[in-house]
């Protein structure tokens, strides 16, 4: 007899209440989608309930499995090495099963997402200033950015996806943390191709104070430069589509096909840069925040210094089955992790402090 199911979407977690709205939102839908099977939610850090007390939630209704999935674009640190940290000991403490499924990913229907999120906003464009050719439109997508070279490399597959379906002039690439370009002279590059129009788009789940800087850059870089049109895109949110690609996700793991893409994890492959990372003891570095809520609606709170942009992650990657899971170790110590190797590029994370 099969055991009872449940489950359990992890996030990160924000200071900003409206993006723990937004993600609690995104769980109430999948609820709709998994009618017989309990559906909980928890957070890394900066908001409640944190991921341990989502799964004492699914536990205390009985499930003796459960489906767990980073509710997350790509598997960086937070995919690979946190969520799997806290869920090894969850699943250890509780003699519960746990499965791990994959992040998002580039998939079809993320890409239909994006697309429809940018169309939305030309059409707004169109409305207000007048059409304006996409050949004669500049694409500008905004990722989150990361220590994982894999992970930005993602961004910019989805960037090229996008731009060459859609028919845009040119496109570039930009992260708002961690790597380079930042969104700032990122767009002041742009500005010098002298398009029409600049499309900015945050390939975001949710919203934030890293949303608001970017639209913010955007609003500055336009002010500079009068003779382009700077069209803001809104993120991606709870778009169907997203909610068919978490659903996708849970259901996979009970088909077996929850690969994740190791053969470029810098965990377990030299990646050219992050050679040093390879094998790097796993601990998840998120206890010091674990829990301490969202920020009031409407505050203006800085990130964490701790977990600010130059914070990496590390981990430990094994795979000890057929399915590739990954299987970390259980350590609980903030460990010190290899420097980001490009942190004083121009371009990149330093800049933020020199201004």
């Amino acid at each position: 007899m099969t055991p009872p199911i449940g489950v359990m979407v992890c996030g990160h977690g924000s200071r900003s209440q409206a993006a723990v709205d937004e993600f609690a939102v995104v769980a109430e839908t999948l609820r709709a989608r998994f009618p017989d099977w309990p559906v909980a939610h928890g957070y890394l850090e900066f908001a409640n309930p944190v991921i341990r007390v989502g799964l004492d939630t699914l536990r205390e209704q009985g499930v003796e499995r459960i489906l767990a999935v980073p509710g997350m674009l790509f598997a960086a640190s937070h995919a690979k090495n946190d969520i799997p940290s806290v869920l090894n000991t969850y699943q250890r403490e509780h003699g519960l099963r746990v499965d791990y499924g994959r992040d998002l990913g580039i998939d079809p229907k993320m890409v239909r997402a994006a697309a429809e999120r940018v169309q939305a906003a030309l059409d707004r464009a169109d409305a207000t200033d007048g059409p304006v050719p996409n050949h004669e439109t500049c694409l500008v997508v905004i990722g989150r950015g990361a220590s994982d070279p894999d992970a930005n490399a993602n961004v910019a597959k989805i960037a090229r996806l996008l731009w060459e379906g859609m028919g845009f002039g040119w496109c570039a690439v930009g992260y708002s943390g961690v790597t380079f370009p930042l969104v700032e002279p990122c767009l002041e590059h742009v500005a010098r191709l002298r398009y029409r129009r600049v499309v900015v788009f945050p390939y975001f789940l949710f919203t934030g104070i890293l949303i608001d800087r970017i639209y913010g850059f955007t609003d500055r870089v336009a002010a500079a430069h009068p003779e382009t049109r700077f069209v803001k895109a809104d993120y991606l949110n709870d778009h169907p589509l997203v909610i068919d690609t978490f659903e996708e996700r849970v259901r996979e793991i009970l088909e077996g096909q929850n690969l994740m893409n190791c053969s470029m994890c810098k965990y377990r492959t030299q990646v050219l840069g992050f050679e040093q990372e390879v094998g790097a003891p796993q601990a998840s570095h998120h206890h010091h925040v674990e829990g301490q809520g969202a920020a009031a609606p409407g505050s203006n709170v800085a990130d964490c210094p701790k977990c600010d942009d130059f914070c990496t992650g590390a981990c430990r990657v094994t795979h000890d089955h057929d399915h590739h899971h990954h299987h970390h170790g259980e350590g609980h110590d903030h460990h010190h992790h290899p420097p980001y190797p490009h942190a004083e590029h121009p371009l990149g994370p330093r800049s933020v402090l020199r201004r």
